[in-house]
């Protein structure tokens, strides 16, 4: 048994009446269509996920300034307390 019941030697039957059918250069130019669209997606999902992250970095930097701010001001009125 196979994949789904079909045996090896029935897929090389499949496999080679599709040659017949279609021709070697068909086959061959869809091949290369569908390689090209498998790298435009990979691509694509590149370039998605490097716009996502400088969002992310501006959101990451904002809140470093914001908890830098606020450390800044609770020092100061720790040192303004003990003065007083």
């Amino acid at each position: 048994m196979g994949f789904g019941g079909i045996s090896p030697f029935q897929l090389l039957i499949i496999l080679v009446i599709v040659l017949l059918i279609f021709g070697t250069k068909k086959l061959r130019g869809l091949g290369g269509d569908l390689g090209g669209a498998i790298k435009g997606f990979k691509k694509a999902m590149k370039e998605d996920d490097s716009q996502e992250k400088p969002e992310d970095q501006e959101q990451l930097d904002e809140a470093q300034d914001g908890v830098a701010e606020k450390v800044a001001d609770t020092a100061e009125d720790k040192t303004d307390g003990e003065k007083s």
